[in-house]
């Protein structure tokens, strides 16, 4: 108790003290891990077991002081000789005292501060806590090092506090204790007003204000990037180059739809007859080659085609669909064209199986005949289903097309424009790369053949029963019809390269390959082809042109009437014949310039 009672003492000697401190001396403890304590600390072994039998009697108590929540409590005590055994001493710096100790740490419970004597210098005394983040070589185990700073107060000089203390000190490892940042430097307003970039003119008059962005120029320039020569092409692209070249593609690969078509219809029955008639002629049965079966299977699906939809009763859809709504016309209209692209989607593949299987059947061996035969009559019946199924798809598409162009309600426009800019923003705003954009506008040639074969119905339909002078109305119709579809594809062709950094050199290149297509040339992106299977269409407009050509057959007996069926029928080949000859040749010889144009721009480009 005697030790506890002359460290109290102490300690109240030390604060209560006003004089200066400059003469005092700190006792400081080191750990029994520092090396400098290590060497007094075998020598005095037998000294400290005396000491430790004379301190078991006798009960102390430490004055703990708690550290942060991650370090152990340490324990400490004061003796009462101010002089250290291990000769160490503190450093006193100002007006007040400063001095630290180290010791192992023993216990890692944390206890509070049980002296009143001590807690009743709280108000002039700061406790703060120093980790050194370093010590000698060699120290096992965990140190922990508290500073104490004891500011006293002069009482004499009514309240006035005393200098700091303490100064920045080195620790052992040598790091310098960091400086706090004083209250200017944190001055938020300072900062600013110092800062060479500081353009927030918030203390200017409004007139002054406005003579400045009078000066400074257009708010715009602000909001906007300076455009380059970059910029300025793409502009020009979008407006200019690019519509122009997307447009004669979408038109010659019209042509080639237009084409096909009239292939199916002229040359396809003249090679039919020409087989039927050289196997009348040698009156002994041949193997068919797979070109003579393929035409066989599309005359089958087209036939089956015309047949069904003769069955059908183009008045009564009319009048089914013309009941509906404007809203229920788009729907239909929409949903409808959803499906006649999955089935130009899906129809090309079905009919690739079925020439596949007609090229089987033409060279396999006697004993896989029937295999053979099997399997070209499952695909040829999955074709001619398919086929119908596009044919009736197409035609309730012209007459929902038919219903709106014939009402007065302004229905057409409204089924255009709502079905249009669906069109934009369902392609405009996507991501596409090159041979996506590639099969884009082979669908819009596609498309655009297809609304040619809707305005045919259309025409069919007002000769069969229109009354009065309807020409007029549907011709403006009809060009309606083309002018909205022309424009939406070039806007969406000119922002869809746009968006996707497509130049226009790009659409060169996809008609480049249209025109090798036409030449039968091949090249390495052969399924880049444009793809178009125009047998529904042709049961279409089969089934449209029948009847206004039995309207125009004159009342006489049968001899007669099948005299002028023969009649019509071959003036109606000869003219699409001869259509089919002058848009071929066309194309042939257009294919044949282009190409050869593409060729030599590349040879000068590959020279200069």
């Amino acid at each position: 108790m005697a030790l506890k009672s002359t460290g109290r003492n102490l300690s109240f000697d030390i604060l209560s003290r006003n004089g200066s401190l400059d003469e005092e001396e700190a006792i400081f403890y080191r750990s029994n891990s520092d090396p400098i304590q290590s060497n007094h600390h075998n020598n005095d072994k037998p000294a400290r077991r005396k000491r430790k039998k004379k301190k078991k009697n006798t009960t102390t108590t430490h004055s703990s002081i708690p550290e942060s929540p991650t370090n152990a409590t340490v324990s400490n005590s004061f003796p009462h000789n101010s002089s250290s055994k291990n000769g160490e001493t503190s450093g006193i710096n100002g007006s007040g005292l400063e001095f630290s100790y180290s010791q192992t740490v023993l216990c890692p419970a944390t206890t509070e501060v049980s002296d009143p004597e001590f807690q009743k210098l709280r108000g002039t005394a700061e406790l703060r806590q120093r980790p050194v983040n370093g010590s000698a070589g060699g120290v096992v185990g965990e140190t922990q090092t508290t500073s104490f700073r004891i500011e006293a107060e002069d009482k004499e000089d009514s309240g006035v506090e005393a200098g700091s203390v303490s100064k920045q000190r080195s620790e052992p490892n040598g790091n310098a204790v960091p400086k706090l940042q004083t209250a200017e430097s944190l001055d938020w307003k300072r900062l600013m007003a110092e800062d060479p970039n500081y353009l927030f003119s918030v203390d200017k008059s409004p007139v002054k204000y406005f003579m400045e962005e009078m000066s400074n120029g257009n708010s715009l320039r602000s909001t906007t990037t300076l455009g380059n020569e970059k910029e300025r092409e793409r502009v020009y692209d979008t407006i200019f180059r690019l519509p122009w070249r997307c447009e004669l593609l979408i038109d010659v690969g019209f042509f080639v739809c237009f084409d096909s078509f009239l292939s199916l219809l002229t040359i396809m029955p003249t090679r039919i007859v020409m087989t039927l008639w050289r196997l009348l002629n040698s009156r002994q049965f041949k193997r068919p080659s797979a070109a003579e079966l393929s035409d066989f299977g599309c005359f089958t699906i087209m036939a089956c085609g015309v047949t069904l939809l003769e069955q059908t009763d183009i008045s009564l859809i009319y009048h089914m669909i013309r009941g509906q709504g404007t809203i229920k016309l788009y729907v239909v209209y929409n949903v409808l064209e959803i499906f006649d692209k999955l089935c130009q989607s899906f129809n090309p593949d079905v009919l690739q199986t079925l020439f596949n299987s007609a090229e089987g059947l033409a060279s396999c061996p006697p004993e896989n005949m029937r295999f053979w035969i099997w399997r070209f009559i499952c695909d040829q019946a999955l074709a001619v289903a398919a086929s119908i199924i596009h044919s009736f798809i197409l035609l309730a598409q012209a007459i929902t097309l038919s219903t709106c162009i014939v009402a007065h309600n302004n229905a057409l426009l409204a089924l255009l424009v709502s079905n249009n800019f669906a069109e934009i923003k369902s392609n405009v705003f996507k991501r596409y790369s090159k041979d996506n954009i590639h099969s884009l506008v082979y669908f819009d040639s596609v498309e655009r053949f297809h609304i040619s074969a809707f305005v045919l119905f259309v025409l069919a339909q007002n000769i069969l029963e229109a009354e009065g002078p309807w020409f007029e109305s549907f011709l403006s119709n009809a060009l309606l019809v083309y002018v909205c579809e022309m424009i939406i594809d070039i806007i969406k062709h000119s922002f869809i390269a746009k968006f996707n950094d497509i130049k226009p050199i790009a659409y060169s290149e996809f008609l480049e390959d249209l025109c090798k297509q036409t030449l039968n040339i091949q090249t390495e992106a052969s399924k880049k082809n444009l793809t178009f299977i125009p047998l529904a269409p042709a049961c279409v407009v089969i089934r449209v042109l029948t009847p206004v050509y039995a309207a125009r057959l004159p009342y006489s007996p049968l001899p007669w009437k099948l005299f002028w069926i023969l009649v019509l029928f071959a003036m109606t080949y000869v003219m699409l014949t001869s259509l089919k000859v002058l848009i071929g040749m066309g194309l042939q010889k257009h294919a044949s310039w282009y190409v050869n144009r593409c060729s030599r721009r590349k040879h000068h480009l590959h020279y200069d």
